[in-house]
């Protein structure tokens, strides 16, 4: 019975979205999809890792484990409104890479009200704008399930990091194919790319990073309270 209702959740869901935007997913509905979403991620930031931590330890907590040796060269590929930004130190280069200029205003406001730098760039997740083996660390955070091509966007990493560079990632993951959620994943991908800015919520992430051809990669799993894509990873991957 609860798997009958979710499934007619999300087909209610699908109806309102093709009578929003309309099966051709215009141009303007495009542009607004992405002014709100950029809106919608300044105003959350914080309310996503509440919704987090209520599932498993503290997100937050997590992520300050995992940006605690930040140093040096760091690029972040998408940084969006900035909501990795309050946990890095002051005392780095930070580079972002940004395709969407609808955010930049939130992510400006938030490093300056913080005192930090940045050499905030346009470009996309598969050339980033940096030299070879130039970069300490790179950071993705809810990136990849959104970015044209995550293979193309790998071994761009890869080329900016220098020998034992650290890529630092928290990303959200496919489930196990034949599952019911894999299926409702697949289902409403096509909806669900114009609500949450192009992401594809079955896109298979942990196999695209364990096949890129880093030294080695430790992640952990967790949880969210969040539907369709609950699955989590927060780990490092080594050049």
């Amino acid at each position: 019975m609860a798997h009958q209702f979710i499934a007619l959740e999300i087909r209610k869901w699908m109806m309102t979205v093709n009578q929003i935007i309309g099966d051709s997913q215009s141009k303007t509905a495009a542009n607004f999809g992405k002014r709100f979403f950029a809106w919608m991620m300044a105003q959350s930031s914080s309310t996503y890792d509440k919704v987090v931590s209520d599932v498993y330890d503290d997100l937050s907590l997590r992520k300050l484990s995992l940006f605690a040796n930040l140093q040096g060269t760091v690029l972040e590929i998408v940084p969006g409104t900035g909501p990795t930004v309050p946990y890095y130190p002051k005392d780095i280069y930070q580079t972002g890479i940004q395709p969407k200029p609808h955010t930049h205003s939130y992510l400006q406001k938030q490093v300056e009200k913080l005192g930090l730098n940045i050499d905030l760039r346009i470009g996309n997740a598969e050339w980033l704008d940096a030299e070879d083996n130039s970069i300490d660390t790179v950071v993705s955070n809810l990136v990849l399930c959104s970015v044209p091509n995550i293979d193309y966007t790998l071994q761009a990493v890869l080329r900016v990091l220098k020998p034992g560079g650290r890529f630092l990632f928290i990303e959200n993951i496919a489930v196990p194919k034949g599952t019911l959620l894999r299926k409702i994943q697949s289902k409403i991908n096509p909806g669900w790319k114009v609500i949450d800015d192009v992401c594809h919520p079955d896109r298979e992430t942990l196999i695209a990073l364990e096949n890129a051809g880093f030294t080695n990669i430790h992640y952990e799993q967790f949880e969210a309270k969040m539907p369709i894509i609950s699955p989590h990873i927060i780990g490092i991957a080594t050049k």
